[in-house]
């Protein structure tokens, strides 16, 4: 399973056929073989080796994805990081890692100027810039120096196993440290051909994308195109007009979003039925959508709604285009091997209808969190992957969601756990206690929401507090919307924070 071999197989095989259509430029796959090696034979140049972690900090560009699939033929292990995060968000992650190249756009210089000196690791030509003009300062190299001594031709065969690791995607966890999802080659070939199976992608298909490819739900589409040697169309940014005018202009068939750019599009002026016509899958992913879309979706482009629940750790549920109707409501059922289990507490199967915690099993599951056994052996039991989550099967085996059990937030299709924002707020010296939870928000599907208890004699404003907590997270996407003041939090009989109380309270404000 070397998914490195993917590439040099279209180039070879479909070298004419379009493969990447981003920032205005086109490659078919023979070129983009060769720009694959190019910027693989330059990691190998810079020193790095099998194993070895390189971290991308870019928004969506040709440059990005070169940079999955270069590792994936070298063997060096890409992490994807969101240029979203501020410099302690970076440091934390970068160190965690192990990374010894960085290869970010040159917008992030001032950054990473600021936290080189804390990441010791990453050698002083290692810090790499794309679209640097020259007035970075010293010790950075242009993406453009970096590649140029790199040749076209493949790299040296790496060897690959099955196990050999692909990347590492990063989830906050509840206890606030960074947890690094690790997928290898396996993983990665399963998501190729369970999704291209699943959603019908084909090599003649035609995927858009126009969210961030740092996150792992891109990969639902991502990995599936480059296993059948598709058509992908990559927007740099979420553009709701450029979104229709290319599906028109290109024929996409396969498109993935989150809820609030589905809404984005469905209200947009330029929207017309006809002008989507040639999509096959029109897919929710990231929350859950309204039900009302979901049912004016399958009246005005019937018979192309997918929806997908699942978890980076390697779990997941496929609502297909047929059963949309049929199962409205439901987040589909697990596709072929893949299997679905509810807990109780006590580990025993829930009866249909009975409301339990949702365990699956998938080829899809990760190995573990970097570095972390204790945590994966909190999350993987048994074989059994424990989500977190509450949901229930109906008779016919389809889920249904409930509850998040960890109390994320899912905004903009990002997963946000309120314990990272929490310890934040609650290092404010007015501030004596905080719980963060999500509310629903049409652009975003959710946003975080912060209620307080403030010590004796504090001043501070609702207002000011909103504006403090959001000057310290981490990732712009952690940045709260509102602060809530109470005298003391509601609790239940053991003391524990009633977070549903206090977001249901929020909601009839």
């Amino acid at each position: 399973m070397d998914m490195g071999s993917l590439p040099a197989r279209h180039g070879r095989y479909r070298g004419e056929h379009p493969a990447l259509i981003s920032g205005g430029r086109q490659l078919n796959w023979r070129e983009f073989d060769a720009a694959i090696n190019r910027l693989a034979n330059a990691l190998l140049a810079a020193g790095l080796r099998k194993g070895d972690k390189f971290a991308t900090v870019l928004p969506n560009c040709q440059e990005l994805m070169l940079a999955y699939w270069a590792g994936a033929k070298t063997g060096c292990v890409i992490v994807p990081m969101s240029p979203l995060l501020q410099d302690n968000g970076l440091v934390s992650l970068l160190t965690d890692s192990d990374a010894k190249l960085v290869l970010g756009h040159a917008s992030f210089a001032a950054t990473f100027e600021r936290i080189r000196d804390r990441l010791p690791l990453v050698k002083a030509d290692c810090w790499i810039l794309l679209g640097a003009g020259g007035e970075e300062g010293p010790g950075f190299q242009p993406y453009e120096t970096f590649i140029a001594s790199g040749s076209t031709a493949a790299p040296p065969d790496a060897s690959l196993t099955d196990a050999d690791e692909f990347n590492i995607m990063y989830s906050s966890g509840t206890t606030g440290l960074p947890k690094g999802i690790v997928h290898n080659h396996y993983v990665r070939a399963m998501y190729c051909m369970i999704f291209a199976s699943s959603f019908r992608i084909t090599p003649e298909s035609v995927v858009l994308h126009a969210g961030s490819i740092v996150f792992n739900g891109c990969m639902v589409d991502l990995m599936p195109w480059m296993f059948v040697g598709g058509t992908y169309v990559l927007h740099e940014s979420f553009d709701a007009g450029r979104v229709i005018a290319d599906i028109d202009r290109y024929k996409v068939t396969h498109i993935v979003l989150v809820p609030a750019q589905i809404t984005a599009i469905l209200d947009h002026p330029d929207y017309a039925p006809a002008k989507l016509a040639s999509l096959e899958m029109l897919h929710n992913l990231g929350a859950p959508l309204h039900r009302c879309i979901k049912e004016r979706i399958n009246a005005e482009l019937p018979g192309r709604f997918y929806e997908l629940y699942g978890l980076t750790e390697g779990f997941m549920t496929v609502l297909d285009k047929h059963d949309s109707i049929r199962k409205l409501g439901s987040v589909g059922c697990p596709p072929p091997f893949m299997q679905i289990s509810i807990r109780r507490d006590d580990d025993s199967e829930c009866a249909p209808g009975e409301v339990g915690e949702i365990c699956g099993r998938s080829p899809c599951l990760m190995p573990g969190y970097y570095k972390r056994p204790d945590l994966t052996a909190q999350a993987i039991r048994d074989g059994w992957l424990h989500t977190g989550d509450a949901g229930y099967l109906d008779e016919e085996g389809y889920l249904f969601l409930v509850d998040r059990i960890k109390d994320m937030i899912i905004t903009g299709g990002v997963n946000v756990y309120p314990f990272d924002i929490e310890k934040i707020i609650a290092s404010h010296p007015e501030v004596r206690e905080a719980a963060v939870f999500g509310v629903q928000d049409e652009k975003w599907g959710e946003v975080a929401v912060a209620a307080v208890t403030l010590r004796d004699g504090a001043q501070s404003s609702a207002a000011e507090l909103v504006e403090w907590t959001n000057a310290r997270v981490d990732a712009k996407f952690q940045r709260i919307k509102d602060v809530i003041v109470y005298d003391e939090f509601p609790r239940n009989v053991a003391g524990k924070t009633l977070k549903r109380e206090m977001r249901s309270s929020y909601h009839r404000e």
